[in-house]
C-alpha cells in the first residue's frame, strides 16, 4: 500500500478497483503522435494492445490531522452502484481501509472532488446508508445545483446524505484540518472536468501534495495539459484548471494513473 509523509501527516492510496474504459485513442482525440510517445512512456501500463486505456479507480486516505482521517472520494462503490455500468463492481474500498488500519467510524471527513460515478460509489451503501457514519461530506455547492435530481447519482449519493444530515455544501476554498506541529489540510476548487470539481492541498512547512480528483486522468494530460478528454464538461477551463495545478511545486496524487504518486 503507497503512502507519502507531509510533514506528520500520512497520504495513502487505495485502490478500489483497476479495469479497462475507452480506447485511449477516443477518450483524447486532440494528442498526437509525440503527445502519446510521452505519455507510453510515462505510464506504459495504461496503454492495453486492444487500444483500450486500463486505470486505476482510487481514494486518498490523509492520517494524522486534529479531527480524525480525511477521506478524498470513494471509488466505484458496491454492487449495484452507477459505477456498474462500466466498471467491475464491487471494489475493494472498504476491505482496503480495513487493510490500512482504518474502520468507517474513524473517517471525520469524506470530500467527494466532484460527482462522477467512480469518485462517490462507496459514499452510501447498496440500502442508501452513508458508508462513514461519523463524517461529513464536503462538496462544492456550484458542484451540487449543477447535478440534476433526475440523475442516477443524485438518488444514489446526494439525496441520502442530505436526508441523513451529513452532507456540508461549501463555497470555495475550505480548511478541513490543521495538525497541531502547523500542517494543513484543505479544499479548493479545480473546475472544468465538472463545474464544481474540487481538489484537495496538504501542505507542510516544506512539502505540498495534492490530491488532483479528475483535473488529470491520463498521463497524456499529465505529460501534455492542453490535451482534453473528452468527458470533461468545459475543456478550455479544465485546460486553465489543469496548468494552473500542474505548475505547482508538488507532489501529485492521482485516482487513475497507474503509479498514484508523481512528481514533474
Amino acid at each position: 500500500m503507497d503512502s507519502r509523509a507531509v510533514g506528520g501527516l500520512t497520504v495513502t492510496a487505495l485502490r478500489d478497483g483497476r479495469g479497462p474504459f475507452l480506447d485511449w485513442a477516443k477518450a483524447f482525440p486532440g494528442a498526437g503522435e509525440r503527445e502519446w510517445e510521452l505519455a507510453r512512456a510515462a505510464d506504459p501500463a495504461a496503454f492495453a494492445e486492444d487500444g483500450k486505456w486500463w486505470l486505476d479507480f482510487r481514494a486518498f486516505a490523509i492520517q494524522g490531522a486534529d479531527g480524525g482521517v480525511v477521506l478524498v472520494d470513494t471509488g466505484i462503490g458496491p454492487a449495484g452502484a452507477p459505477a456498474s455500468s462500466f466498471a467491475d463492481t464491487p471494489g475493494r474500498l472498504p476491505s482496503v481501509l480495513a487493510e490500512a488500519g482504518i474502520a468507517p467510524e474513524d473517517v471525520s471527513t469524506v470530500v467527494l472532488t466532484h460527482l462522477h460515478t467512480d469518485h462517490c460509489g462507496w459514499a452510501v451503501d447498496a440500502a442508501g446508508t452513508p458508508t462513514f457514519p461519523n463524517a461529513r461530506y464536503i462538496l462544492q455547492r456550484t458542484e451540487t445545483a449543477w447535478l440534476e435530481e433526475s440523475a442516477p447519482l443524485y438518488s444514489w449519493a446526494v439525496r441520502p446524505l442530505r436526508e441523513a444530515g451529513q452532507l456540508d455544501e461549501v463555497d470555495g476554498q475550505l480548511t478541513l484540518a490543521k495538525a497541531a506541529s502547523g500542517e494543513t489540510v484543505t479544499v479548493f476548487p479545480t473546475p472544468g472536468h465538472t463545474p464544481g470539481h474540487q481538489s484537495v492541498v496538504v501542505e507542510s512547512r516544506d512539502t505540498q501534495l495534492v490530491v488532483t480528483g479528475d483535473v488529470l486522468v491520463h498521463a497524456v494530460q499529465l505529460m501534455t495539459p492542453s490535451v482534453g478528454y473528452v468527458y470533461e464538461r468545459d475543456q478550455e477551463l479544465a485546460r486553465r484548471t489543469r496548468e494552473e495545478v500542474l505548475a505547482r511545486k508538488a507532489v501529485f496524487a492521482t485516482p487513475h494513473l497507474t503509479e498514484p504518486f508523481t512528481e514533474l
